[in-house]
């Protein structure tokens, strides 16, 4: 490493016909500088050799727990708006006020580690914010294994607890027989026919989607505008 560096300015010197570097740093895998691109209104994470000879697309994931050790990719707020109303309120946990004017839809996979965090500072909204209600649905990844059984119990049950459990990286009951996956089929139907297709992915009150983790300070803000 101290052999090795690369300031922000060289990198948008290097990579100034593919987009503008907005942060730099060492990637979670050695050998590599993860790169913040940002382009047409868009953000998206690469990395690049110590070298500086090769940029390689993200997201990074860990073979052995099939990880995703980088952050998804970032949208503009703006790019994407969709009808709530075809999000239905069932087959979901309910965090905050249940009654709240403000509807905060959010997919989530009970494996994926920025989901874990994004859970967190979700939990801090609702305490900050009383008039928000936060709907979480299960949305299993495909390259989490383990993660769709995960999901059926944890709605099958009703318990926010259970989801905490999964983020805290405890061990879950096995699916019993009323932990069908008939719901968290229907709300992976939901998700891809809006245009997700990773998480934590949230759909704000006003319809508009936004992809990746988001601290509690910046949705209260958000929510106030609506």
């Amino acid at each position: 490493m101290e052999c090795h560096s690369l300031t922000p300015a060289e990198a948008k010197t290097i990579l100034k016909d593919l987009g503008d570097v907005k942060s730099v740093k060492i990637s979670p895998v050695k050998g590599l500088w993860e790169l913040t691109l940002e382009r047409d209104g868009r953000q998206a994470v690469a990395y690049m050799d110590f070298a500086k000879k090769h940029l390689f697309p993200g997201p990074v994931f860990e073979i052995s727990t099939g990880s995703q050790l980088s952050a998804p990719p970032l949208q503009k707020d703006e790019d994407r708006k969709v009808d709530i109303s075809s999000i239905p309120l069932t087959d979901s946990i309910v965090m905050g006020n249940p009654m709240g004017r403000n509807r905060l839809f959010v997919f989530t996979d009970p494996d994926c580690p920025f989901c874990a965090r994004q859970h967190a500072e979700l939990k801090k909204l609702a305490a900050m914010d009383k008039s928000v209600a936060v709907y979480v649905k299960m949305f299993p990844l495909k390259m989490h294994p383990n993660a769709y059984d995960k999901a059926r119990v944890i709605l099958g049950s009703g318990s926010l607890d259970m989801l905490d459990r999964a983020f805290r990286g405890e061990n879950l009951p096995l699916p019993g027989e009323n932990d069908t996956g008939k719901s968290i089929d229907e709300t992976i139907r939901i998700g891809e026919s809006l245009g997700i297709d990773g998480t934590p992915a949230m759909v704000l009150p006003e319809g508009r989607i936004v992809m990746g983790f988001r601290n509690a300070e910046t949705l209260k803000k958000v929510l106030e505008l609506n």
